[in-house]
């Protein structure tokens, strides 16, 4: 089964809304030939990363929780931080919470590519703009 290549420019975009609208593409819901226990999904690239913009007081507010093995010594991280450090992990982390909680997700995940600038190693793939 050949799988589409879809390109998104996260410049300006919400990340909520952006990383469901990846989410439906990663598991094929978009797709006639959909199947729920299946791995029919689509490739997305997303560009510009360093660019998305997130509604409310978010930008200062959400906080991003690293558990530990240990009590007592997990982390929180803004989301301010993580975006400055690594925008890459912000929408990454968005589409991840979701897709569904299964082990097909693991490889739907590996198919989003997340790039900060608008240059991508995937133009041999010809990607399809992604209309959000």
């Amino acid at each position: 089964m050949n799988k589409k290549w879809y390109k998104i420019s996260a410049e300006d975009k919400v990340l909520g809304r952006m990383a469901s609208r990846i989410a439906v593409v990663l598991m094929g819901k978009d797709e006639p030939d959909y199947e729920p226990s299946g791995d029919t999904g689509s490739f997305v690239i997303v560009t510009e990363a360093d660019k998305v913009k997130v509604s409310g007081k978010k930008y200062e507010d959400k906080e991003y929780f690293f558990p530990s093995q240990y009590p007592g010594n997990s982390k929180a991280k803004s989301f301010k931080t993580m975006f400055e450090k690594n925008p890459e992990f912000v929408i990454r982390h968005a589409v991840k919470g979701m897709l569904p909680k299964n082990k097909v997700a693991d490889k739907m995940l590996k198919r989003l590519k997340v790039y900060t600038g608008p240059e991508h190693p995937h133009s041999a793939q010809e990607p399809e703009e992604l209309k959000s």
